[in-house]
């Protein structure tokens, strides 16, 4: 693409090319700009206007509602594959042959073990460490486990150690929660699939049979799906900024899974829960929250309802409404908060004031409803979340290595005090 974009300082123009991308998104390539100018730079807080760098991995139109990856619908994705079917897309391009599948499988469950050192770390966190805490811990510590650095030029070395931590992340997220419930440690079935084992490490209990429920697996596998990737998130970039560093694997996605742990990212599904279990306190009337959230003086908002970049919906949303009424249908649960959020999203779906405004129940409202329906406690929500976020965070990670991307370095504007002498302390 030849155009050009002209951009005017004090009479004096400067000429930078246009990006065009595969879904003709159109970026400004200003990666001169400071050294042409003499200084010049750009001021974005947060972001929203700048693309971080170039990427084959998920496309994202939230005007739309549309979201890819590798350039297949998140609807048929949801309906015909599954979560290590989907991770092995996103990392390394394509959908596995069954051969590869396969294999793919069997190298997981051969990996899954984790070194029994690992516990003494474990056992070193009070029982009341949250989780989050906990798994980014021993995510990170599973590099002293595995020393060697990754040789990004070699295929083998690669895609070993991405299959480590695909198998390794859910027995530590398991025991995350095993340790603040006070249960013995589970190391699983390797005769069982990716999710439903992972469902057994975290509810097997010593002094019964545990038996898995196919609708339980099926909607968590879905949801994993849904969480897979997201673009260039706030988690995601932290991944590849620590990467540009030539952070290793393990150290970049514990790296990335700190960040999801902020409220503002990761814990959104967590204040869905917290915001019903508030209006069950105040007796259940959610008609009165909802008056609340349309009176722009009152500062109440309704947690799990619509998206900051999702503009019209969440396609994710409606992929998991279903699964949602699936599992609660089947676990035929008699629970007042979820019996509230029933309630809201009908209203909020009805109600001409939220459908105007796109205010609709996101992917955060249904997966809060689901996790608690299934008895997994709030704490250990953004932990699900990361194991959903897993490949995509190794998918971009291995493409910001294999494309020998510079280290991440922002620039700033200082405003700030300038020059002065030193005062002597009898002076101050």
């Amino acid at each position: 693409m030849s155009e050009t974009a002209t951009l005017e300082i004090n009479g004096k123009k400067y000429e930078f090319p246009l990006v065009k991308g595969t879904e003709n998104e159109i970026a400004i390539d200003i990666s001169t700009l400071r050294s042409v100018t003499s200084g010049i730079t750009t001021l974005d807080n947060g972001f929203k206007n700048t693309s971080s760098c170039e990427s084959a991995i998920t496309f994202l139109d939230g005007e739309k509602g549309i979201l890819r990856y590798r350039g297949y619908a998140i609807e048929e994705l949801a309906e015909k594959s599954d979560f290590l079917e989907v991770a092995y897309l996103l990392i390394f391009g394509e959908l596995p042959t069954k051969e590869q599948n396969e294999k793919f499988h069997r190298d997981i469950q051969k990996k899954s073990l984790v070194d029994e050192d690992v516990k003494k770390i474990l056992d070193g966190f009070p029982k009341t460490a949250h989780p989050m805490g906990v798994l980014s811990a021993l995510t990170s510590a599973l590099t002293a486990f595995n020393p060697r650095s990754v040789n990004v030029d070699s295929e083998e070395d690669m895609y070993w150690a991405i299959v480590k931590i695909l198998a390794k992340l859910p027995v530590l997220a398991a025991w995350a929660y095993r340790k603040e419930e006070g249960l013995p440690l589970e190391y699983g079935d390797n005769s069982l699939g990716y999710v439903e084992n992972f469902l057994k490490m975290m509810f097997d209990l010593p002094n019964e049979v545990y038996k898995s429920n196919p609708v339980i697996v099926k909607a968590l596998d879905k949801l994993l799906i849904l969480h897979a990737d997201h673009e260039q998130n706030c988690s995601t970039s932290t991944v590849r900024i620590a990467g540009s560093s030539h952070a290793g694997l393990f150290a970049s996605i514990s790296a990335g899974i700190s960040a999801l742990w902020g409220r503002l990212h990761g814990g959104a599904n967590q204040a869905v829960i917290e915001m019903l279990e508030e209006i069950k306190e105040d007796g259940g009337g959610y008609q009165k929250y909802i008056e609340k959230a349309k009176d722009k003086n009152d500062p109440f908002r309704l947690m799990g309802f619509g998206h900051r970049v999702y503009k019209n919906f969440d396609p994710r949303a409606n992929i998991i409404k279903v699964a949602a009424e699936e599992v609660l249908a089947d676990l035929g649960i008699d629970d007042p908060v979820l019996d509230i959020a029933r309630g809201l999203a009908e209203v909020a779906l009805n109600d001409e004031y939220f459908k105007s405004r796109n205010l609709y129940p996101n992917v955060d409202f249904y997966s809060g409803i689901i996790y608690r329906a299934i008895g997994i406690p709030v704490p250990m929500f953004t932990v699900m979340f990361a194991m959903g976020r897993l490949p995509g965070w190794i998918a971009q990670w291995r493409e910001m290595r294999l494309r020998k991307e510079p280290i991440g370095r922002p620039r700033q504007v200082y405003i700030g005090a300038t020059e002065r002498s030193f005062i002597e302390e009898d002076k101050r």
